[in-house]
């Protein structure tokens, strides 16, 4: 891997954040970078999306919401969506583009992230532990609710 950098959406980079593909069987564990990109487009003030690249090609996508009036405490400082291509999974580029969103939240003056996953096997919790968050609670649908002190 060369040296991996974040960079904000682009129309190049949109297209490729899209076409990102997944490992089988994480498809249920994901909605598609489209639907954050249009997200972020409606809360432009709040939203955070980033793409991240190996060289000039896009092999992730991290999108982090930054809103210190949410009403629920959890979406105040959070990752909405972390998607990483299947070829670059296991290399450090979901890693990198967490420290990196926590590093804009510490910025900003916030005291922890958090993010929210599906329990499954093909799913993003063991990624999740393994870089730092620890299970805070869960949400009425049983979703885990995980939290990263900064």
């Amino acid at each position: 891997m060369a040296e991996l950098r974040l960079e904000e959406l682009s129309a190049r980079t949109i297209v490729a954040a899209n076409s990102l593909t997944l490992r089988r069987g994480q498809e249920q564990f994901v909605t598609p970078p489209s639907y954050a990109i249009a997200d972020a487009y409606l809360s432009p003030v709040t939203s955070w999306p980033r793409v991240v690249l190996d060289g000039d090609t896009v092999v992730g996508f991290i999108r982090g919401n930054f809103d210190p009036e949410a009403t629920q405490e959890e979406f105040r400082s959070c990752i909405w969506r972390v998607t990483v291509s299947a070829d670059a999974q296991g290399t450090g580029v979901g890693r990198f583009a967490v420290w990196a969103l926590a590093e804009e939240a510490r910025q900003r003056g916030f005291a922890r992230i958090t993010a929210i996953w599906e329990e499954g096997e093909e799913g993003p919790e063991q990624f999740f532990l393994h870089t730092g968050f620890t299970v805070v609670g869960e949400t009425q649908y049983g979703e885990k609710i995980g939290e990263l002190g900064l």
